[in-house]
């Protein structure tokens, strides 16, 4: 038997029109550790104090290290979930998005990113995704909210 890359896939791909408004996909949960927040450092280049220094975080109230919020949406990232797996080769770029960031994300919290497709606008060869996304801590509290815009292969 011959070993074929292009046949080895998580799940099956799918063509823009097979998606719907309304599915929702999920990637899977992450803790923010203190190895995400260094990692997150050293590619930034952030150093301020109010995500690194403990003590200086104790002295404005804060628990524990507070995630920058590009750390904190990062994991919104579509590739860590099934929808970027089913668009396949169909997908073609990340567009545009935006966010909020509603309540602070500390070192030790656990994120569940979600993404709702909201729109669906086809195009003459090209169609755009449009999502809603949402990231809630281990508590249920929505900490981000934003949409996230894809162009796909039609």
């Amino acid at each position: 038997m011959t070993f074929d890359p292009t046949q080895h896939s998580m799940l099956p791909t799918r063509h823009f029109d097979d998606f719907a408004v309304g599915e929702v996909f999920r990637a899977p949960s992450r803790t923010m550790t203190e190895g995400v927040f260094a990692a997150f450092q050293a590619s930034s280049g952030d150093n301020h104090p109010i995500h690194y220094d403990r003590v200086y975080l104790a002295r404005l109230g804060h628990r524990d290290l507070m995630a920058h919020g590009y750390q904190t949406l990062i994991q919104a990232a579509i590739g860590a979930s099934p929808l970027a797996h089913q668009m396949g080769e169909a997908l073609i770029g990340f567009l545009a998005q935006s966010s909020r960031f509603l309540a602070p994300v500390y070192c030790g919290d656990t994120l569940y990113p979600a993404f709702e497709i909201t729109g669906l606008r086809r195009q003459a060869s090209t169609g755009v995704m449009e999502l809603a996304v949402t990231i809630h801590n281990q508590d249920g509290v929505l900490v981000v909210s934003g949409t996230q815009d894809y162009l796909m292969r039609l």
